[in-house]
């Protein structure tokens, strides 16, 4: 027990550390509290289910999110890998089928004879071997209270959502229509469905209807945390805003978020559209598309009538309902080291949305990273720290160096790696990022070979 490789949670993270560790030769225990246990935002059972979306962002080689995974590629990341596999059609982005993602990597865990499964919450921090706490955003009660006991302060919350989804051939295709969003080329793909307002009276009468609707209520638990919450961190996640939220900040607020209508001409109009409701892929099969950026809390009743609002829409057959969850962070810079083993007590790593690092490939990143530490602090090697010149090293050095004070959760970005070098900040934004993205790959390419890891 004393030399156990445990990982708890079997999410993004959870999963990703598991399998490192096993393809180091290392035994390794993976906790998933599911099926016994529900989260009150999972569906099935398996391992690694995609819960607000099915998009792991850009794969372009120069956006923050594409270096990123083309990290992860290089440590040979099983999660990542399956995404491939399971792609689905979304122009630059990496979407997946979320149930066949979810269920290949259950199968390849599963099927590994170093990794051992077991169906069963884990209610406090294992305090023998050596472990990597992945449970994620929606920790259970009992672990998250002996978490904030070990922190030291209390956890930190806010509130996330995730969109509706409805069915494809309830789309009236005479009024939406398929197209991406031209990039800086001017290249228009058709990986989308789009649902457009033509003119402002009809968003204006949507948007009213919107700041009006009538919300679901919290939860006791999450009510109760709500009125806790200290009063220098917000209640939701600026990444995640519940549809409504954002509008409440303005009538146009929309307008520059998830209904921006730039660069989405209806080929069938000469004018462009006021606004711009789109919808990407859900499946493989395409026969399920979810409503990019419309994640919500509104009543079930109110979702229904709203979404047939949107053109395109009005007969839609809605398959999931738009939901809000509460979700759990501690305060990484007080708690962890950018190897991400805690301060505190050296055999104890986390990993995933719980450190603060938000986004699935952050997610995932962060499980490669504390899985494969875990198996060199067992194995008596040094413990990796990136460069922060990479994606996932700033992405570490981000969280654990940061004003604990201001702390909120991150993504990968451009904006937390080091600055350019003064001759190289000349050009645009689009110049700009292929140099941090080549400085990236460099820097990374050079750690694997100094490392060995190559």
């Amino acid at each position: 027990m004393d030399n156990q490789i445990s990982v708890i949670g079997g999410g993004l993270a959870g999963s990703e550390a598991a399998w490192q560790i096993a393809e180091k030769g290392l035994d390794v225990v993976l906790y998933e509290m599911r099926p016994a246990t529900a989260s009150g935002a999972h569906r099935s059972a398996d391992l690694a289910e995609l819960i607000c979306s099915n998009s792991l962002g850009s794969n372009l080689p120069d956006r923050a999110s594409g270096v990123l995974k083309n990290e992860l590629r290089k440590f040979k990341s099983l999660l990542i890998q399956v995404a491939d596999e399971t792609a689905v059609p979304a122009g630059a982005a990496l979407a997946v089928d979320r149930e066949l993602f979810a269920a290949e990597v259950t199968r390849r865990l599963l099927s590994h004879p170093r990794v051992k499964v077991i169906r069963e919450e884990v209610r406090t921090i294992p305090s023998e071997g050596f472990v990597v706490l992945a449970s994620g955003p929606l920790t259970s009660a009992s672990l998250s209270n002996d978490l904030a006991d070990f922190c030291g302060k209390d956890n930190l919350y806010f509130f996330d959502a995730i969109s509706p989804i409805v069915d494809a051939r309830s789309i009236n295709m005479d009024i939406a229509y398929t197209a991406s969003r031209w990039d800086e080329e001017g290249v228009i793909e058709g990986d989308y469905i789009n649902c457009p307002f033509h003119n402002k009276q009809d968003y204006q009468n949507f948007y009213q209807e919107l700041i009006s609707a009538q919300r679901i209520e919290l939860k006791e638990f999450e009510a109760s945390i709500e009125k806790g919450v200290d009063a220098g961190h917000s209640h939701f996640f600026e990444g995640c805003l519940p549809v409504e939220v954002i509008a409440q900040r303005g009538a146009k607020a929309l307008l520059y978020g998830p209904l921006r209508p730039v660069g989405l001409k209806d080929p069938r109009v000469e004018r462009p559209p006021y606004a711009v409701v789109q919808l990407r892929k859900e499946n493989i099969a395409g026969d399920l598309y979810n409503l990019v950026g419309f994640q919500t809390n509104l009543t079930f009743s109110e979702q229904s009538r709203l979404l047939r609002m949107i053109p395109g829409l009005e007969n839609a057959e809605i398959v999931r309902y738009g939901q809000m969850h509460r979700n759990t962070f501690i305060s990484a810079p007080d708690v962890l080291l950018p190897t991400l083993q805690t301060k505190a007590k050296a055999n104890l790593f986390m990993a995933g949305q719980i450190t603060g690092v938000e986004g699935y490939a952050g997610n995932i990143a962060t499980g490669l990273l504390a899985g494969i530490n875990v198996g060199r602090l067992a194995s008596g090697l040094p413990l990796l720290e990136l460069p922060c010149e990479t994606m996932l090293g700033a992405l570490c050095h981000y969280i654990t160096h940061t004003d604990p004070k201001t702390f909120q959760p991150m993504k990968a970005n451009f904006g937390i790696l080091p600055p350019l070098d003064l001759n190289e900040q000349k050009g645009n934004k689009r110049d700009r990022a292929q140099k941090y993205a080549q400085r990236s790959e460099k820097e990374m390419d050079e750690f694997l070979l100094k490392t060995n890891l190559l």
